[in-house]
């Protein structure tokens, strides 16, 4: 198994980072197909994939690069850097992208590939067609959803930020990604592989949400940038039980029965955007109502505030469940 040793100042110190650059390569894995699809990227490459296949499937660059780019198990270093910073601008990562040199992405595509690189990534202008391709896929499939992805990603962040207040950090990184989990004595193991443990203490260390099935994991030396790119958990999940009650939505509103019944768990106002699509200005005027209706409250989990049902919200809308259930 591949682990990290870590110590407690590196993980005092480690950040979530929204990354779309992140988001884009694990798109573009999807696309590519050597890597297993989520089910938020296989809604997504319903309309992605044709719009994709019209623009580069009889390009001579672009399904040889993604073969030898993006294989089972393993992407070419330079399309993961770490972001730059904490909250980066895709034209920022890209940028950082576009840095490297073609001998550079060469060595990278040829690590561990068993093969010869494909003739047409041996010439010179490899990196730029790579950049346009990641840019292409940005603009055209990534971007539009965007900053309903970012609502998602955030509200995850709020979600494990939470958890790290309660349970610490093996409650937080056990289970983040496939093969991952804390082992204790400072070693945290980030996948199954069989490959040499390596140091990153004094590392600056960062968790990066995205829709990919698995993640992965990256670093950048010098500099000493450590980034573990995690599945983001239930990004479209919809629990029937969580589903508003017709009668409650007639009583007080479909938007605000969705929110009452969402609040089963304690959640966030920006989880709650980030599930109902509304805006941050909207959700926080429901949640005024519903708590001087005594229907929810709220209280403080670190830097957080939760959102909880009362007593009076669970009967709520447990008998507007059993209003709908028809006599025998």
């Amino acid at each position: 198994m591949g682990y990290w040793w870590i110590d407690a100042d590196v993980l005092a110190s480690s950040r979530f980072v929204v990354s779309p650059l992140a988001e884009t390569v694990g798109c573009l894995a999807a696309i590519n197909g050597q890597h297993r699809v989520s089910p938020a990227q296989r809604d997504w490459l319903t309309e992605a994939l044709p719009a994709f296949r019209r623009r580069w499937g009889e390009d001579p660059f672009a399904l040889p690069f993604l073969r030898d780019a993006i294989r089972p198990g393993w992407l070419a270093d330079f399309l993961v850097k770490p972001p730059p910073s904490d909250a980066p601008t895709f034209a920022e990562e890209l940028a950082r992208v576009a840095d490297t040199s073609d001998e550079r992405a060469r060595l990278d595509l040829a690590e561990q590939l068993g093969r010869p690189l494909a003739p047409v990534l041996k010439g010179d202008g490899l990196v730029e067609r790579a950049v346009e391709l990641v840019d292409w896929v940005w603009r055209h499939t990534v971007r539009p959803a965007w900053p309903r992805i970012r609502r998602v990603f955030e509200a995850d962040i709020v979600a494990r930020t939470d958890r790290l207040s309660t349970g610490g950090w093996a409650a937080v990184l056990d289970g983040m990604r496939p093969g991952m989990r804390w082992l204790g004595d400072g070693r945290l193991q980030i996948n199954t592989y069989d490959y040499p443990p390596k140091d990153v203490t004094g590392s600056r260390l960062l968790f990066v949400p995205t829709t990919a099935a698995r993640g992965w994991v990256g670093w950048e030396e010098p500099g000493s940038v450590h980034a573990v790119v995690y599945p983001c958990t239930g990004w479209m999940a919809q629990d029937p039980a969580l589903v508003p009650p017709e009668a409650l939505a007639r009583l007080i509103g479909p938007a605000r029965a969705r929110i009452l019944t969402l609040l089963a768990a304690p959640k966030s106002t920006t989880q709650l955007v980030a599930l109902t699509g509304q805006t941050l200005g909207s959700a926080g005027g429901h949640l005024r109502v519903l708590r001087d209706a005594g229907l929810a409250a709220r209280r403080r989990s670190g830097r957080s505030v939760l959102y909880y049902r009362t007593a009076l919200g669970d009967a709520l809308c447990a008998n507007g469940h059993s209003a709908e259930v028809p006599d025998e």
